[in-house]
């Protein structure tokens, strides 16, 4: 159990006094071989008070690109603080990450098993130590995540409508879209918003994939809110948000009518109108080759990136109702 004790923090049986660097083990469970797992969880204090701030990353384990931005936030040194503390965990989901699987090796996610049990299952024991040795000495919560099934998110922060203390955050953040949607049963971020403890959850990319523009735009943009919460080292340089952010009030998928082998036609991000041809459909034999047009009006905020679709898979996430 995590404790302070005379301004000692005290994580999962390590003692980090003011001005330490310091490594704990979130270790829940060995391998089926008998080996263990070491899961480091990375933790940074200044000597001078400040906030808490947590940054995570491999909730599921195929999302390597969240992996990829609390690397280098450790690597570079972001996450030595002015002031306060910063803890980051790369990688959550060890089990997943190890089998390249988005799931626990019993085929449960990890983002669907929140509180958690420290008698259930694997998945359900992890989310019980996360949340009640780190979760409850932390002030704001950074979670990493990616697009799955080779579907690409454009960086975006998805967070509850009218919550002004997130909507502060998130402008901060400067992610070029912000993505209001309900939180999830179960979910981290549903469980950290009853604790009161403010999550902003970013996705962007897709499962398997390293992408250097959307690498940037979550590091750039943590360190906008460490600089915002004045606990970012004076050596690095914040540097304003590329375009204005859009905000989603609605969004919804359209799917393909045809299988076949897909192509889209346009950028990430783009803004299109009713009728633009944004892809096409063919198949293996020349004969085929349907043009896929925006069924409405908006912002592309995600496109399936998988060479082979059936009838009824998503193709393109389109914003349809914004905020201004």
């Amino acid at each position: 159990m995590a404790k302070t004790n005379n301004n000692i923090l005290t994580i999962l049986g390590i003692d980090i006094e003011p001005g330490a660097s310091k490594e704990a083990s979130f270790d829940v469970a060995k391998l089926h071989t008998s080996s263990s797992v070491n899961v480091p969880v990375i933790i940074e204090r200044s000597k001078k008070p400040g906030p808490t701030v947590l940054f995570t990353a491999g909730i599921h384990g195929d999302e390597v690109n969240g992996v990829e931005i609390v690397r280098q936030l450790i690597a570079k040194g972001i996450n030595k603080p002015k002031c306060g503390t910063i803890i980051c965990i790369p990688v959550i989901n060890i089990f997943g990450f190890i089998n390249l699987k988005r799931e626990f090796p019993d085929g449960r996610d990890l983002n669907r098993s929140f509180p958690g049990s420290a008698e259930g299952s694997l998945a359900s024991r992890v989310a019980h130590k996360l949340i009640h040795e780190i979760v409850p000495y932390v002030d704001y919560i950074i979670d990493f995540h990616t697009g799955g099934s080779g579907r690409f998110n454009a960086p975006q922060l998805r967070i509850v409508k009218d919550d002004k203390p997130l909507n502060d955050l998130a402008k901060v953040f400067g992610a070029p879209f912000v993505l209001y949607s309900k939180n999830l049963n179960k979910s981290f971020r549903n469980t950290c918003y009853k604790l009161g403890k403010p999550l902003l959850l970013f996705e962007g990319g897709k499962s398997f994939h390293i992408d250097p523009i959307v690498t940037n735009y979550g590091v750039n943009g943590s360190k906008r809110i460490l600089h915002h919460l004045g606990m970012l080292n004076s050596k690095f340089k914040v540097s304003a948000p590329k375009k204005d952010c859009v905000y989603v009030d609605e969004s919804r998928w359209q799917r393909a009518h045809l299988s076949g082998m897909f192509k889209a036609s346009i950028k990430i991000g783009a803004n299109v109108k009713k009728g633009d041809v944004i892809g096409n459909i063919t198949d293996p034999y020349g004969k085929l080759n349907y043009f896929v047009k925006a069924e409405s009006s908006g912002y592309i905020i995600n496109v399936n990136e998988s060479p082979i679709v059936y009838q009824g898979d998503a193709l393109f996430h389109i914003t349809t109702k914004l905020k201004f």
